[in-house]
C-alpha cells in the first residue's frame, strides 16, 4: 500500500519546508509514504525548498494556473505514482501534518472514500470573523446542494480513496473543496469529517485575497456544478418562476379585459407576460436538452474512469515487473 501526500503550492518557501518535514514517513496500514508536491508558477523558491526539505516528486507548472488546477495535476500525478490513498494537504503550514494518520483511518477501515479534516470554526478565536461567516455559509449551501452533512466544505485537508480520486473529474479553475464534495455525492462516494487542528496563518492568504472576491468565484464553481448534474431541476425551477409570473401578469390583463372588454391600459401589462411566458418555456425546454446532454457527460465521465483505472493498473503492473 502507498500513501501519496500531496502538497499544492504558490510562492510558500517559506512555510513549504517544514511541511514536508512534520509529514510522517511510517504510516500505519502503509508500506510507502511519499511527498509530491506541485509548484502552481512560484516566482520565488518553493520547488527547490521542497527538493531541499525532502519531496520525492516536484510538479511545476510554468505559470500560476490556480490552486484547482494545481490539485487536479497532484490528482493526475499522484495515481500515475501509484498511490492506493492520497492525502491533500495546504503549503502554508495551518494544518497538522502529524494527524495523517487519523485522516486516512477511516478509508483503511473501509468506511469513506474521501474523508475530510474538519476545523471546527466556530472554536476558531484566530479565524477572522468575515471568514468564519463566509465559511460558514459555503458550507450551508454545499450541504444544502449535495444532500450530505457537511461539517466544513472549505478543508483543504483531505483523503481520497485511489477509487474516489479516479472519479473526480474537475472542472472549475478557482477552487476544488466544494465540487469535490457535490461530485461525490452524485457519485455515492462515502464521506466522513474527522476534526483537526487549524493553526493560526501568518501573512494574508494568496487563494483569497478578499471574502468577496473569494465568494464571487466559489459561488460560481458550486453553482456550475450543481447545474451541471442537476440541470432539469435547475432550467425547470427558473422556468416555473418565469411563467408564474408570466400568469400572474396575465391574469391581470385578462380580468380587465373580461371586465372592460379592452387591454389597452394594461399593454405593458400583457407584453411583459408575455415576455416572461416566452423566456420561461424556453428556460424549460433547455431543461430538458440539458438533461439529455447530462446523459452524454456521465457516459463521458464513465469512459474516463476506465481510462484512468486502466493506466493506473498497467502502472502497477510495470512497477511489479
Amino acid at each position: 500500500m502507498k500513501l501519496i501526500v500531496m502538497i499544492p503550492a504558490f510562492n510558500e518557501e517559506k512555510t513549504i519546508g517544514s511541511v514536508i518535514k512534520e509529514i510522517p514517513r511510517e504510516v500505519e496500514g502503509f508500506d510507502e509514504v511519499e511527498v509530491l508536491v506541485v509548484d502552481d508558477g512560484s516566482t520565488d523558491r518553493t520547488a527547490e525548498v521542497a527538493r531541499e526539505a525532502g519531496a520525492d516528486y516536484v510538479v511545476s507548472h510554468k505559470k500560476n494556473l490556480g490552486l484547482a488546477n494545481a490539485f487536479k495535476t497532484g490528482l493526475e500525478t499522484a495515481l500515475k505514482l501509484g498511490a492506493d490513498v492520497i492525502v491533500n494537504i495546504d503549503a502554508d503550514g495551518q494544518y497538522n501534518a502529524k494527524e495523517i494518520p487519523k485522516l486516512v483511518k477511516p478509508i483503511l477501515e473501509g468506511e469513506a472514500d474521501i474523508v475530510i479534516g474538519d476545523r471546527q470554526i466556530d472554536r476558531l478565536d484566530h479565524m477572522p470573523k468575515a471568514k468564519r461567516i463566509g465559511n460558514k455559509i459555503a458550507t450551508w449551501v454545499t450541504r444544502r446542494l449535495s444532500g450530505l452533512p457537511v461539517k466544513d466544505a472549505q478543508s483543504g485537508f483531505r483523503a481520497f480513496s485511489r477509487e474516489a480520486a479516479m472519479r473526480m473529474n474537475l472542472l472549475g479553475d478557482y477552487t476544488y473543496v466544494q465540487e469535490t464534495i457535490i461530485q461525490a455525492a452524485n457519485k455515492n462516494l462515502r464521506i466522513e469529517w474527522v476534526p483537526v487542528e487549524f493553526r493560526r496563518r501568518e501573512g494574508e492568504s494568496r487563494l483569497i485575497p478578499s471574502i468577496w472576491s473569494y465568494a464571487k468565484r466559489a459561488g460560481m464553481t458550486i453553482i456550475r456544478t450543481y447545474r451541471d448534474y442537476h440541470p432539469l431541476k435547475v432550467f425547470l425551477s427558473v422556468g416555473l418562476a418565469f411563467l408564474l409570473a408570466g400568469l400572474a401578469f396575465g391574469l391581470r390583463v385578462l380580468l380587465h379585459y373580461f371586465n372592460t372588454g379592452m387591454v389597452t391600459p394594461h399593454l405593458p401589462s400583457a407584453v411583459l407576460s408575455v415576455v416572461l411566458i416566452v423566456v420561461g418555456s424556453l428556460s424549460v425546454i433547455l431543461g430538458l436538452v440539458a438533461d439529455m446532454l447530462k446523459m452524454q457527460r456521465l457516459l463521458q465521465e464513465e469512459i474516463l474512469y476506465r481510462l484512468k483505472k486502466m493506466e493506473v493498473e498497467y502502472g502497477s503492473v510495470r512497477e511489479r515487473k
